[in-house]
């Protein structure tokens, strides 16, 4: 049996991620743990555990991960924000051991299939751009996925180009991330959606993933509670591990 706690218990994703390792037969959820309230709020009162599952803010993350290492615990994280120094940071806490940290930018299985196929598809054309959608409540921007989408087009084809468009506003051409630009939008009604738009001599090529419920990550969630012991120190994506 695998011992579970759930670190931003009290939030919208964090309260479906203990209903639904309450649901499963070969895991325990042992403690919530939220400073927001309704659950454990001191982490010197959990429990022992396992697994923790992290779906805090940016803000936190860093400071909660050091304490889950330093107790040995593994570490399975939803929240957005990781940048390639922010992962550095983190190989530096897990990268000893024993325990064992496990980052998703995305745990819907459609985004991880997306984000791969952006990757295939860059090399045969001259550019690509990412527009991404969340709801009006997230906490950053860009998103972790677009992040992670960015980085591995550009590992795929050099994004280095010159377009013929001068910014009129600041900001208006995106934030460029390794060289490809990414957009943000921000609007109530949305929950998560991404577009990757590839461009080449006479035809555009689009991909695009679309969650409409927070339902759809807890499978990849389930997953990486389960098999985050199997990879040693840190590690990005949910594709290793499907």
């Amino acid at each position: 049996m695998t011992r579970v706690i759930v670190s931003g218990a009290a939030g919208s994703m964090g309260s479906m991620v203990c209903a639904a390792v309450e649901e499963q037969d070969d895991l325990e959820l042992v403690a919530g743990y939220d400073p927001a309230g309704g659950v454990i709020a001191d982490p010197a009162d959990l429990p022992d555990a396992d697994v923790v599952v992290e779906f805090t803010n940016p803000d936190v993350v860093m400071a909660n991960l050091r304490q889950w290492g330093e107790r040995g615990w593994h570490a399975v994280v939803g929240t957005s924000g990781f940048t390639a120094d922010r992962i550095a940071g983190v190989e530096e806490l897990y990268g000893a051991g024993p325990a064992n940290c496990l980052i998703v930018p995305n745990f819907s299985i459609g985004a991880v299939l997306a984000m791969r196929f952006a990757a295939e598809a860059a090399p045969h054309f001259a550019a690509a751009e990412i527009i991404e959608l969340h709801h009006d409540g997230k906490a950053d921007a860009p998103s972790g996925t677009a992040i992670a989408t960015a980085g591995r087009i550009a590992a795929a084809a050099s994004q280095s180009r010159q377009t013929d468009s001068t910014e009129l506003i600041p900001g208006a051409r995106g934030a460029s991330v390794d060289g490809v630009p990414v957009h943000s939008v921000r609007l109530s009604g949305l929950v998560a959606h991404q577009e990757v738009i590839l461009g080449g001599t006479g035809e555009t090529l689009t991909i695009r993933h679309d969650t409409t419920e927070r339902r759809a990550f807890l499978p990849g969630v389930l997953l990486g509670i389960r098999r985050v012991h199997e990879f040693r120190g840190v590690t990005v994506g949910l594709e290793p591990l499907l």
